[in-house]
């Protein structure tokens, strides 16, 4: 009778346990989560390029960058956002530039322009 007890008790504990280890596994994933956001928005990428179109409505320069190392990009044609929409007075069609850019929500920001 006693090892009847001590299988029904184990029995009735292990649903348990796996329900908490499976709480805890979500709350590290919770927690893994609300990390990247912070560490995506710190980091910024340095490319050169030529800008070739902008759209001043929408915020966005077309540029032919060069590889970005800390990517791991090849050299490409994309568009990018721009942080602050005066920052497209510093760009031209043709103009050669150095260009700092971070990962946004929906794509990725120039956050500066030298």
């Amino acid at each position: 009778m006693k090892k009847l007890t001590l299988a029904f008790t184990f029995a009735a504990m292990l649903p348990a346990s796996v329900v908490f280890a499976q709480q805890k596994m979500d709350d590290m994933k919770m927690m893994d989560m609300m990390k990247k956001p912070a560490a995506y928005a710190q980091a910024t990428h340095m490319a050169s390029g030529v800008v070739k179109k902008l759209d001043a409505k929408a915020g966005i320069a077309t540029i032919a960058h060069e590889p970005v190392a800390s990517l791991n990009w090849p050299a490409m044609t994309m568009g990018f956002m721009v942080k602050d929409k005066m920052l497209l007075d510093e760009l031209s069609v043709g103009k050669k530039v150095n260009f700092e850019f971070a990962q946004a929500d929906k794509g990725y920001v120039i956050t500066g322009v030298k």
